[in-house]
């Protein structure tokens, strides 16, 4: 089955949030649904766009990942080199925020308890937390 340009979007919430953070600049103004809308087409056609030049350009170097590179080229070839420098930096934003991550996850593994000591400690937390919640506000 083929996907339709219908058939896709972005998430309307995370559309307006970020509207909202950029309107924040301009008091006053306001965005329309109807104009939202219109905008997540946009985007929508935009990333398309993007993604088929890529993987042609990844088919052409006979390969089945589609890498920053070839978004880099498709940006390029498509008349959008203004835009790769941000991209590029956004991506590598995106790389350093994803090894934070793995960290923070690597910490439960790496704390040398078992997963019965971790259950443990973790209901310890959960019956502290429920205590201080049923004593109510302090005055």
């Amino acid at each position: 089955m083929t996907l339709g340009t219908d058939d896709l979007s972005l998430p309307k919430a995370t559309v307006s949030k970020i509207i909202t953070e950029i309107l924040q600049h301009s008091p006053g103004v306001a965005f329309t649904k109807d104009a939202r809308d219109l905008l997540i087409a946009c985007c929508v056609e935009f990333i398309t766009l993007i993604s088929f030049q890529a993987n042609e350009i990844a088919e052409n170097e006979t390969k089945k990942t589609i890498a920053t590179e070839h978004i880099d080229r498709a940006l390029r070839e498509l008349g959008f080199p203004e835009y790769v420098q941000e991209v590029l930096a956004s991506a590598g934003e995106h790389k350093d925020a994803l090894k934070s991550r793995e960290k923070k996850a690597n910490k439960v593994g790496q704390s040398g308890l078992s997963d019965a000591e971790l259950a443990r400690q973790q209901e310890e937390l959960f019956r502290s937390a429920t205590a201080k919640f049923n004593q109510g506000p302090v005055a």
